[in-house]
């Protein structure tokens, strides 16, 4: 836990210092906001189409803390010394996702207000629980699924593209069981219930994915 406990300290007290990742996501969160808000010709979203907005905005904006996570590592010798390390080389998995998956939660503190703000009628109101459980879960899908491929993205010469296609089928899932819980909760008739179906899905999703990319990311990382 004290590796842990370096390896999240570090990757904080970097992104606190170049605000490489969090900054760009939400700006470019914001931007595809207001770009549905005035490119459809209706006053507000709501249902599927309000939820695969949703989604989708979260899905493209963590691709570019996807394409960051490892820059750093493998620009500065960080894979070498940990290699050279006698620690659990799990540990490094296991800290991206977890700053990740802050990043994605910092993100949402400012995304999902904004989404309320632009697109919504009248808003998220009583929702919100279930709306925060959904987006937890989505997040750990993502944060999983973007640790291990950065990691197999970042040493190739096309990072920045070939992160994003790895990622995105891994994703499908994800997407369409977080769309399915957020459909009935962004109605204009009101909240509804989240369907024990999709949540079903998506967490086992986030603890099969998981439990294998733990399995797999040490051999990875020494190739």
């Amino acid at each position: 836990m004290s590796v842990l406990a370096a390896l999240l300290r570090k990757e904080l007290r970097l992104e606190l210092r170049t605000f490489e990742s969090v900054p760009g996501m939400v700006l470019f969160s914001l931007t595809i906001f207001v770009v549905f808000h005035f490119g459809l010709d209706r006053a507000s979203v709501e249902g599927d189409l309000a939820a695969g907005i949703l989604v989708v905005t979260l899905l493209f904006a963590g691709m570019l803390g996807l394409n960051r996570l490892y820059v750093a590592d493998e620009e500065q010798g960080g894979f070498d010394g940990f290699l050279l390390a006698p620690v659990d080389r799990t540990w490094l998995f296991v800290a991206k996702a977890i700053a990740l998956f802050a990043y994605l939660v910092a993100l949402e503190i400012v995304m999902v207000p904004a989404f309320a703000l632009l697109l919504l009628e009248p808003g998220l109101g009583q929702a919100l629980p279930e709306l925060a459980l959904v987006l937890a879960l989505t997040n750990a899908g993502f944060a999983i699924i973007a640790a291990l491929v950065g990691a197999i993205a970042v040493r190739t010469r096309a990072r920045d593209l070939l992160g994003p296609l790895i990622a995105l089928p891994l994703l499908v899932p994800v997407v369409i069981a977080a769309a399915g819980l957020l459909e009935p909760l962004l109605r204009e008739t009101g909240a509804g219930g989240l369907d024990a179906k999709w949540l079903a899905i998506l967490g086992l999703y986030d603890l099969v994915f998981g439990l294998l990319s733990v399995a797999v990311f040490d051999p990875l990382l020494e190739d």
